[in-house]
């Protein structure tokens, strides 16, 4: 049984985060050691990232807030807010940027009706709340009761890939099965000023963002596939579990980012790569970049240097993985789906050859999750159905007037 992604579709917060006046900001806190100002400028500057985008719509320098939490403009000063204070702007702000990736998704895909979602994933490292955004996306966009929701928390930037595996298999299983997969993270309610290298690499690479697919392995005839979901694969490596990890503290969640994380990757992605490929008889042993498409979570750049060195892959192959670094930054969980999102919207191959797409992303453990997928060749985008303005309707939906223009950061 084949099964594909129907619609992929994006979702960031009105807010723009400009990486060179995050850098200032971030430099000129007190208490920052001579060393911790060099890391900050040291981060921010080699992270190939212009812009990111945040659901604290606090962090700007238009923003007066009576009682600021984050940041205070006038002083200059970033605050340090409690999780509590955290995870309550997570409850608010993530399930707008929840139900209008899910609303975008479901607009996308003109042959399946809300009612036909028969399961529900949800995904996000980043928060928690109860009832969560499953629940919400169900209430809000008016899907069946009884349907199936899960939610994968805490499982850090490599959760796209559990989630659409686990839709795959509920495809496989029944024949029916119409699959909404959905993740949303606010990475940036956890930053915070510091003198602790993790944390200030977290500051210069974190951004908001959610992306939202429909799986299924129905005949849709109104809308076409995008993607076969071909195979998944899951390795540990034998080394790094204290090198990247995703804990809760007092003021917020804690990043640990080692600067070995990348020579981990170095060291042990061919062994990783090994059992995806070996699913598949054309590709096993065939040059890396002889795969057309390379979909990889852009940890950071040191992290994309080190795979595409290793695996000899072109500028090229990498261009949809270092677009979305410098666009959006890492979004964690959600960050692969928009490289995948930009390599579905580059031209179709013009020598009627199977455009492969071989996808990574790398997690707390160290975790690395892998993926085979095949893009399908579509109509012209002219013809494609146009999503309706989500966000607009999230905004009415939520009772939270409507949405902000992007406004120009303070980070």
């Amino acid at each position: 049984m084949t099964v594909y992604l129907r619609s992929l579709e994006t979702a960031v917060p009105p807010t723009v985060l400009i990486q060179s006046e995050a850098r200032d900001v971030f430099a000129a806190q007190p208490g920052l050691t001579r060393l911790g100002s060099r890391l900050v400028g040291t981060c921010f500057d080699s992270a190939a990232i212009d812009t990111r985008y945040t659901a604290v719509a606090e962090l700007t320098t238009a923003s007066r807030a009576e009682n600021p939490q984050f940041f205070d403009p006038d002083t200059g000063l970033l605050r340090s807010p409690s999780t509590k204070a955290r995870n309550d702007i997570f409850a608010t702000e993530a399930t707008k940027l929840f139900i209008e990736a899910a609303q975008k998704a479901m607009d996308a895909c003109a042959g399946v009706d809300l009612l036909d979602i028969t399961h529900l994933v949800t995904v996000s490292c980043t928060g928690f709340f109860n009832p969560g955004p499953d629940y919400k996306i169900v209430r809000v966009l008016g899907l069946n009761p009884s349907v199936q929701r899960y939610h994968l928390g805490f499982m850090g930037c490599y959760a796209a890939f559990p989630a659409l595996r686990a839709a795959k298999s509920f495809c496989e299983a029944d024949p029916d099965a119409v699959v909404l997969v959905v993740c949303a993270e606010l990475c940036s309610l956890h930053v915070r000023t510091s003198n602790d290298p993790d944390a200030i690499m977290g500051s210069a690479l974190f951004g908001d963002g959610a992306a939202a697919a429909v799986v299924t392995a129905r005949d849709i005839p109104d809308t076409p596939a995008l993607l076969q979901l071909d195979h998944f694969e899951t390795v540990l490596t034998p080394v790094g579990e204290d090198s990247m990890a995703w804990n809760i503290g007092d003021e917020g969640f804690e990043m640990v980012l080692g600067n070995y994380v990348p020579h981990i990757i170095d060291d042990h992605i061919i062994g990783a790569l090994e059992p995806l490929l070996a699913r598949d008889a054309a590709l096993f042993g065939l040059p890396y970049r002889d795969i057309r498409h390379w979909a990889i979570h852009p940890g950071g750049r040191s992290i994309l240097d080190k795979v595409q060195s290793r695996l000899d892959l072109s500028d090229e192959q990498l261009i949809p993985a270092r677009e979305t670094l410098r666009n959006f930054g890492n979004m964690s969980s959600a960050t692969v789906l928009f490289v995948l999102r930009h390599i579905l919207d580059l031209p179709a191959a013009a020598d009627d050859v199977d455009e492969r797409i071989c996808s990574m992303a790398f997690g707390p453990g160290l975790t690395v999750e892998t993926a085979l997928f095949t893009k399908v060749p579509g109509p012209p985008a002219d013809v494609l159905p146009q999503p309706e303005n989500a966000a607009a309707e999230v905004a009415e939906q939520l009772e939270t007037g409507t949405a902000a223009e992007p406004a120009s950061a303070m980070a």
